[in-house]
């Protein structure tokens, strides 16, 4: 009986320590496309202080989770809807927010600007550049649904997500989260399940808050 008991609290501590991804979309990712028409649009330009790419990591044992800044990019907007557009990440802005530890948080992050995973003295940036935008009527995920050409390092691949859109005669906003999964942009550290605590989950969870202003 005792026995039992301890199985059953250690499958539960188990269960509980085990982190996935967050609940979220699941980005459809295929081929490479051509970006989308903007001929006779407005163009709003990033607000780079006000935009983030958010990340969530996780591991049997845990997770991470940061964001990254922008460095540029703009939003076209032709009768009151979004057309296209794109936005630069900069890979050296990235932060961690869950390690409060300096040191630890330092080898984290110096870790993911390394080739194990970005490679940022490579590929200092990302870009994001929209193929395709629909809207969507009475969905929960979102107002519309976008694609585009997510290049990280030296691989792009064409994601699908569920955005949340505002567009006023002044700003532009555009608000989503979803996951995709790192290893069809070559970002395969530690992907393999036989590592135990020390795999890396390949689903990562992106949430985007994009402002822009004409």
């Amino acid at each position: 009986m005792k026995k039992s008991l301890l199985s059953i609290s250690v499958m539960a501590i188990a269960a509980v320590s085990c982190q996935q991804a967050p609940e979220a979309a699941k980005a459809e990712t295929t081929e490479k496309q051509e970006a989308a028409s903007v001929a006779g649009a407005t163009e709003y330009t990033i607000d780079i202080t006000n935009s983030t790419v958010g990340w969530i990591g996780t591991k049997p044992v845990g997770k991470h989770n940061g964001d990254f800044k922008l460095s540029g990019g703009s939003i076209s907007v032709d009768g009151g809807a979004v057309k296209g557009g794109n936005f630069v990440i900069d890979i050296n802005s990235i932060k961690d927010h869950d390690l409060t530890d300096a040191e630890s948080n330092g080898k984290l992050v110096g870790h993911l600007k390394s080739p194990d995973f970005f490679d940022a003295a490579q590929f200092p940036t990302a870009k994001f550049e929209i193929t395709a935008v629909e809207a969507l009527q009475n969905d929960t995920t979102g107002t519309h649904k976008i694609s585009g050409n997510l290049t990280l390092k030296d691989s792009t691949k064409n994601v699908t997500f569920p955005a949340k859109i505002t567009v006023t005669d002044n700003d532009v906003k555009a608000v989503a989260n979803f996951n995709i999964d790192r290893t069809h942009w070559g970002l395969k550290y530690r992907n393999d399940q036989s590592l135990g605590d020390k795999f890396i989950h390949p689903e990562v969870n992106i949430s985007l808050n994009i402002e822009a202003k004409k």
